[in-house]
């Protein structure tokens, strides 16, 4: 069951913030969603977005300015906390890159880890709640995220194309098995056997298929970001695109960095970007 928490009249929709209790996490969740007015008229496919280190449910929505695009096309916009809250895990407070803010979008297997933090298994109990309880056309879910989130639009899509037909992202960790964050964030959700790494590695996921997304990926990166060259890696990401024969539009630009002012520069072109590859779903 749902409980509202707020809601405010936006672009002749309704943004909206959420509470439920979830089955995955076993705690108390909150997302946000913004509703075009479309959906006044029928089911709509919706967008999910996934916030990167130390954000939370109202992040994408107060800073993207998304829900002007999100209305002209008819894109509902669903995005969740980015990990469980009040879990009590020792040392999940001690740092901004894991732990709390820092679920990395995967089901921890690790210790006391394990038990609540199962992002992944989240996203898609989300999803199933959402086309149960809001008025979205199931069959036409796209996903994108921003840098750990990136990294989980990335995964997430390339893990589960039959739940996410369209992705892209901004700066997402591209290949988190060669990074910091993601050695770091990998080894204490998942523990020492790299093995276990791969299946949450974008790079490595794409370079064991072929084509898993035939109309497309736009990524955009901003050439000014003080994280591309020790933590992000988007070359890697491009090469496996190449060996899966993956069309990839790779954006790079000058002077932009890893904030919320580069993503609202490009944030329209995300939003028409799904919009297409959702209309022929």
């Amino acid at each position: 069951m749902l409980e509202l928490i707020s809601e405010h009249a936006c672009f002749g929709g309704m943004q909206r913030f959420y509470r439920h209790e979830s089955r995955e996490i076993g705690l108390p969740m909150r997302f946000s969603v913004f509703i075009p007015p479309a959906a006044e008229q029928g089911k709509v496919p919706a967008l999910f977005y996934l916030a990167g280190l130390t954000c939370n449910e109202e992040t994408f929505m107060t800073k993207a300015g998304a829900q002007r695009a999100a209305a002209e096309a008819g894109l509902m916009l669903i995005a969740p906390d980015t990990s469980p809250r009040g879990a009590g895990v020792d040392g999940e407070t001690d740092s901004w890159d894991f732990g709390v803010g820092a679920g990395f979008y995967l089901d921890a297997t690790e210790g006391e880890w394990a038990k609540h933090y199962r992002m992944e298994s989240y996203i898609h109990e989300l999803r199933e709640l959402v086309t149960r309880e809001l008025p979205v056309d199931a069959q036409r879910i796209g996903i994108f995220g921003h840098s750990m989130g990136g990294h989980g639009a990335l995964t997430l899509a390339l893990r589960r194309p039959d739940a996410f037909k369209s992705v892209s992202a901004f700066a997402p960790i591209a290949a988190p098995s060669q990074c910091p964050w993601g050695k770091k964030a990998f080894t204490g959700y998942l523990g020492q056997d790299q093995s276990a790494w791969a299946a949450h590695d974008a790079s490595l996921l794409m370079a064991g298929m072929q084509t898993p997304f035939p109309a497309g990926i736009l990524i955009d990166q901003g050439l000014g970001d003080k994280f591309l060259a020790e933590q992000l890696y988007p070359e890697a990401f491009e090469a496996a695109c190449a060996s899966a024969a993956q069309p990839l539009e790779l954006r790079r630009h000058a002077r932009y960095d890893h904030g919320y002012y580069f993503i609202a520069t490009f944030m329209e072109d995300h939003i028409r970007f799904h919009a297409q590859r959702l209309a022929t779903v």
